[in-house]
């Protein structure tokens, strides 16, 4: 079966695009990944990390409403956002700088001086 993902409870029409260019291509595939894997994939396809999407997912694979998320349960997934955050953000920085590093040699943007 392929439901749309957007079919689950605070996901629409902008998350279908963000999971389907991270290879998520099913409300069903999302469900087997879960909320961590998933966002994960969005993260690696370029999907800016931000924690109300990362709670919005959880909310929307336990079929709750967006703002159900509060309290103790909120803090716990701030951790686990901030632990998977920064799990891929060494991998974006190496991407800047190869980036800027291609830029200067272009002379597009002018050198660092140390």
């Amino acid at each position: 079966m392929n439901t749309p993902i957007s079919s689950l409870p605070n996901l629409g029409p902008a998350t279908d695009a963000d999971c389907a260019r991270a290879g998520i291509h099913s409300a069903e595939a999302l469900r087997a990944l879960g909320a961590d894997a998933a966002y994960a994939m969005l993260i690696a396809a370029g999907t800016r990390p931000h924690f109300i999407g990362y709670y919005v997912l959880h909310m929307a694979l336990q079929g709750r409403p967006w703002n159900d998320c509060k309290g103790a349960e909120k803090a716990t997934l701030r951790k686990s956002f901030d632990a998977l955050k920064s799990a891929h953000q060494g991998s974006d920085a190496k991407g800047r700088a190869d980036l800027e590093a291609a830029l200067q040699f272009f002379g597009v943007v002018e050198k660092k001086r140390p």
